[in-house]
């Protein structure tokens, strides 16, 4: 159903008439994002240049009772930049303006269409360092980013998105625009408004700058792969890496089946026969990297490990990390459809839920191949399917539905970075609890008491 002619109008008369997109043709590619097997037509979108248009376009939407959901590159997994039908599509992609890198204080204010990769390369050319890196950091923006508290594969020591968010301007449902923080170290005056917007999918207000925390440049790094004819050999190495109080900076895992993949892909010369792949990075001062190699490749063999490489140089390391980033693109070559989740345990259980994955794939009839950050108990389950295939995505849906439950009940959580969205919403209120939820949904009504920012993604707008 098209958009009201009026307020087309006057959404053209706030940011252009060469910014407000209404074809079908034109809306398509903003009818989905990088979440798998959903899709929903808006009702136009419009791109904002600048904060007061994003101001201007939600006072009307709010006027007018009329559903925004916010969108940057489209890259989220778990639904949450995914239109509602008929709504009004709030692009900031050209919002990319880098504002300042401030050396003196270590910080970066950026605009939310800036890609994680531009914010990374402006610190390293101040001689700083971005930490996050998440998989699709080449095109994801900032502002989706803090909107979905991302993670990345340096999570394990260095955190996500949410620990480098020291300031956010914020506009909400009504149109109002608020700062929060600041470039203090510290600063405990009042609630900590900014990280109730961290990781709130869009549904309390609209990001339009965002002040980062830059940290120095490690001065060196060593690269190793370590290859295992057995997953619980790789866990129990990973369970004693972290015993052994090292924090590596990656300690990322891939299964058979995204080996294989992955070396199909990339063709660096991974075994194809090795049940597990651990990739293992440390950085820090030159002394500590060499210190905690050597501990790691030990652990390693302690554990049977097949056989350890060391990157001989920066490029072979790149190489490597690159080989762990492509496992999505490499899985997605064997499917037409390639559903990405996550499910996040404490190391304790991560040889489990490996194992139960693979069960519960054979159990349903389906292809699975897991990846992730085996560091921080964040697995990647990635099922090869096709969509058009009604009876196998419902053994999909029932595998998913398994594993996540499983997640639960070893004390894990349903999502470690990629947020909750369309796809995880049934799941949420079994993990946080009545409680949880009653509070969540206070807080929405009290941003949002028109219920017009990203309806239908965390919780239901007719629990509001």
């Amino acid at each position: 159903m098209a958009l009201p002619a009026q307020l087309i109008t006057r959404l053209r008369s706030i940011t252009g008439a060469g910014s407000v997109l209404t074809q079908a043709e034109d809306l398509i590619p903003y009818s989905f994002d990088g979440t798998a097997a959903l899709q929903a037509m808006p009702g136009c979108v419009v791109f904002a240049d600048t904060t007061a248009q994003v101001s201007e376009v939600l006072k009307l939407a709010n006027q007018e009772r009329h559903p925004v959901v916010t969108r940057g590159s489209g890259t989220g997994l778990s639904g949450g930049s995914l239109p509602v039908n008929d709504c009004i599509v709030l692009c900031t992609v050209r919002m990319n303006r880098l504002l300042e890198v401030d050396a003196a204080n270590l910080t970066l204010t950026c605009e939310p269409g800036v890609t994680t990769i531009q914010v990374a390369e402006a610190a390293e050319k101040a001689g700083l360092f971005y930490p996050p890196d998440p998989g699709s950091m080449k095109i994801s923006t900032i502002g989706g980013n803090v909107a979905e508290n991302s993670g990345g594969l340096r999570g394990l020591k260095y955190g996500v998105t949410r620990n480098y968010v020291m300031g956010l301007e914020v506009v909400l449902a009504d149109g109002e625009v608020m700062w929060l923080g600041n470039k203090c170290v510290k600063d405990v005056a009042g609630y900590s408004l900014k990280d109730l917007f961290i990781g709130s999918e869009g549904t309390l207000g609209v990001i339009t700058k965002v002040l980062l925390r830059l940290i120095p440049r490690p001065a060196a790094k060593r690269t190793m792969v370590a290859t295992f004819d057995q997953i619980d050999a790789a866990a129990q190495t990973v369970s004693d890496i972290i015993a052994g109080r090292i924090i590596p900076c990656t300690l990322e895992f891939l299964d058979r089946t995204t080996i294989q993949c992955v070396e199909d892909y990339a063709k660096i010369g991974l075994p194809r026969d090795c049940e597990a792949l651990l990739l293992m990075e440390t950085d820090g001062h030159p002394t500590v990297v060499a210190e905690e190699a050597a501990q790691m490749e030990s652990f390693a063999r302690k554990n049977g490990c097949r056989e350890i490489r060391v990157a001989a140089d920066d490029a072979e390391a790149a190489r490597l990390a690159t080989a762990r980033r492509s496992a999505f693109s490499a899985l997605a070559r064997l499917a037409p459809t390639t559903i990405l989740e996550e499910a996040t345990v404490p190391r304790d259980q991560l040889a489990h839920m490996v194992r139960f994955v693979e069960q519960v794939a054979r159990k349903h009839r389906l292809r699975v191949g897991t990846f992730g950050h085996m560091g921080d108990g964040n697995l990647h389950p990635t099922f090869l399917t096709d969509e058009r295939n009604t009876d196998e995505m419902h053994r999909v849906h029932e595998a998913f539905r398994e594993i996540f439950e499983e997640t639960i009940r070893v004390g894990g959580t349903i999502t470690g970075e990629h947020g909750v969205g369309v796809a995880k919403k049934d799941f949420l209120p079994r993990f946080a609890g009545d409680v949880q939820m009653r509070v969540t949904r206070a807080l929405r009504r009290v941003l949002d008491p028109h219920g017009i920012l990203n309806p239908g993604k965390l919780c239901d707008m007719e629990a509001l």
